[in-house]
């Protein structure tokens, strides 16, 4: 008999009535039975918690409350994940196709953590491109002093394996939380697929500077401030190229 493990996904929404549908769509027509699926919303007045009462009855459940800020409300929704595995697919970015979870689970490994590709994609649901860094092909919690090699949508994390994100962090909790989670983990293993589809021009990139900022503090407390700074040479160097040849980061 073949065990499927329930898998949590969990989506974080405010005012997000132009792209949380079809974020939704993406969860709710998946191929793959076991989803749990919770959506957060921070208490929306933009016609999101209409639209949200249109999928009562395909979505386990539904909170609309004000929070204290994206990690917060990413924190609601951890509490009350009953899943075996996590995956944060929040307003605006979607799961890549409907076969995606089932392709992961069928082959039943079991692991901590599941990791992929991300593909960007803009407000009309075109697509950009892949992200400028590229997940290696094994990845460890020492692989992050690269920088967020691996996107947040594109990480499925076993629910054992997981504290909760660190509100102290605005714009980078989602890295210390990955960073933690992979250094917590035995088993993990690289789907080799393309996981998600990422909305371009979200919290983080709207204040990229302080999101920095607060990676190079995180990476300073986890990997020390000699090696963070060493470290942010080649990734300068690497940003600068990049952004010349693509005209965007």
């Amino acid at each position: 008999m073949n065990i499927q493990p329930t898998i949590s996904v969990i989506t974080v929404v405010l005012n997000g009535i132009e792209t949380i549908e079809r974020t939704i769509e993406s969860v709710i027509n998946q191929t793959y039975n076991n989803i749990e699926y919770i959506i957060i919303d921070g208490g929306s007045n933009d016609g999101t918690q209409d639209l949200l009462k249109k999928y009562e009855s395909r979505v386990s459940t539904i909170i609309s409350e004000p929070d204290n800020g994206l990690y917060d409300a990413m924190n609601k929704g951890l509490k009350i994940a009953s899943g075996d595995y996590l995956w944060f697919i929040n307003s605006g970015d979607e799961i890549a196709e409907i076969e995606t979870t089932q392709k992961i689970f069928e082959n039943q490994e079991f692991a901590d953590v599941y990791y992929g590709e991300t593909i960007m994609i803009n407000r009309n649901n075109q697509i950009i491109g892949k992200r400028r860094l590229t997940p290696p092909k094994k990845l460890t919690w020492k692989s992050l002093r690269n920088g967020m090699l691996i996107s947040h949508q594109s990480i499925i994390v076993a629910k054992n394996k997981s504290d909760f994100y660190n509100i102290n962090y605005k714009f980078s909790a989602d890295y210390e939380w990955v960073l933690l989670v992979l250094k917590n983990s035995a088993k993990i293993v690289n789907t080799n697929m393309i996981l998600s589809k990422f909305l371009d021009g979200g919290l983080t990139k709207k204040n990229i500077i302080k999101g920095l900022k607060e990676r190079f503090k995180i990476m300073c407390k986890y990997y020390g401030v000699f090696s963070t700074v060493l470290f942010h040479i080649p990734i300068g160097i690497r940003f600068f190229f990049y952004y010349f040849k693509n005209k965007r980061f």
